[in-house]
């Protein structure tokens, strides 16, 4: 069978990003703003309570208040980016819970600690590293494969005010020569990570497959394991489901391909529950999504309610959206490593994606450092009991678990993943994700 794609950019662009000056940040009291409602450190399932306090070492209620207070964060400083184009530099979430606004005057300092936010001096404004970023995709996406093939991702450090661009230790990688007119460019070499064998089971409540053939008869290799997103409803009200688009395969026998709740006994007769209505993979905006619209049997099944479902039959229930916002604690789940959580390394990636076929597509989003598996692409990104994106790909897709992963890629910085920003994907598709 086939799984999940797989992300060429290394975990430690993100160990750059949160690793280095935020432990001594003090702690500064936030205006409180109303937001999206979280629900009580009560009501969060057995095993994502296991998941923070394992990955993140954090109480329930203190990811609660963290999710929340990241979305605060989130609110004030598009509003004073907004206001303060020139003067606005990056915001983050320390790893101490400290809120950061980071500014490239002293006028704009004083009004940051004057509203109730830490600040940090910063040379380089957010729109010029927006800039550097864009124009550095221009440049890569004119090269031939086989050169920019070794470039594994570009994303904004607002840390360093520099967009800081992975390139593979290879002898093309080391003879690249990047446009000097390109402004806030650094350079990180990331030695190519072992890929660990195995494949992952088909279990779990959250996933399913799909074929672009007749599911009795199709090969295994032609076979997709993927995970459900969220629920959502399209323009006309209908019930779907938000996945990965690298999940869809392609038009099947009769226009379009089905998806499928998984048989553990035979795959080959697993339950319809829907197709793929429509999806995108790169495109203008660099999204990876698709809609499924469920049938019958997929409402049945419980599909369509505004809930994660984590393994044995855990459930979260999903109170609204949010933005990624960088040092945020999220979650996701997928079919093949259940609940795992981290922290948003990065709000702004931009990368490629390889897809089952062996194509390319460039793709951005944010990158967390939850670990995920093959069989996760598609599934749900959540801070606190927000909906924040789908898992488009990692560089751990093919460890077959977590343990493992992380033992392999301890020395290149752990375990990365790419995430699509659920607010932008429900803008593109037109569709409006469920919310209890």
């Amino acid at each position: 069978m086939r799984h999940a794609a797989l992300v060429r950019f290394s975990a430690l662009l993100g160990a750059t990003v949160l690793g280095t000056g935020l432990s001594a940040a003090v702690a500064t009291a936030a205006p409180t703003e109303s937001g999206p409602t979280q629900l009580p450190a009560d009501r969060l399932p057995a095993e994502l309570v296991a998941a923070v306090q394992r990955d993140l070492h954090l109480s329930p209620q203190e990811y609660l208040d963290r999710a929340a207070a990241a979305q605060q964060l989130r609110s004030y400083a598009d509003d004073f980016r907004q206001q303060n184009p020139a003067d606005f530099a990056g915001a983050w979430m320390g790893d101490d819970g400290v809120p950061v606004v980071a500014v490239t005057t002293t006028e704009a300092a004083a009004r940051v600690a004057d509203d109730g936010f830490r600040s940090r001096q910063s040379p380089v404004s957010a729109d010029s590293l927006d800039a550097s970023l864009a124009e550095f995709g221009r440049w890569v996406s004119a090269l031939p494969r086989e050169v920019s093939s070794q470039i594994n991702s570009a994303a904004v450090d607002v840390l360093r005010g520099k967009v800081v661009v992975d390139i593979a230790n290879s002898p093309i990688g080391r003879a690249l020569d990047l446009p000097t007119a390109i402004a806030n460019l650094q350079v990180v070499l990331s030695p190519p990570a072992p890929a660990p064998g195995g494949t992952p089971a088909v279990t779990g409540g959250d996933d399913y497959v799909t074929s672009s053939e007749n599911l009795a008869t199709a090969p295994l290799e032609s076979i997709e394991i993927c995970s459900f997103g969220f629920a959502a409803t399209d323009a006309s009200g209908r019930p779907v489901s938000l996945s990965a688009g690298h999940c869809d395969p392609g038009p099947g026998p009769d226009g379009t391909a089905r998806v499928y709740l998984p048989s553990g006994a035979d795959v080959r007769a697993s339950a319809p529950v829907g197709r793929f209505d429509r999806s995108t993979v790169g495109g203008p905006a660099g999204l990876d999504w698709s809609v499924i619209a469920l049938d019958d049997a997929g409402v049945a099944a419980g599909l369509h309610e505004p809930a994660v479902r984590g393994a044995g039959g855990t459930t979260l229930a999903i109170t609204g959206t949010a933005a990624p916002v960088i040092g945020a604690p999220v979650c996701k789940s997928g079919q093949a490593s259940s609940f795992t959580c981290g922290v948003v390394a990065a709000d702004r990636v931009e990368t490629q994606l390889i897809l089952g076929d062996g194509s390319e597509a460039t793709i951005r989003g944010f990158a967390s450092t939850a670990c995920t598996l093959a069989g996760d692409s598609g599934g749900a990104i959540v801070t606190g009991t927000l909906a924040l994106g789908i898992t488009s790909g990692s560089n751990s897709g093919g460890a077959p678990s977590c343990g493992e992963a992380n033992l392999a890629l301890a020395q290149y910085g752990g375990t990365a993943s790419l995430g699509i920003p659920i607010q932008a994907v429900a803008a593109e598709s037109g569709t409006t994700v469920r919310t209890s």
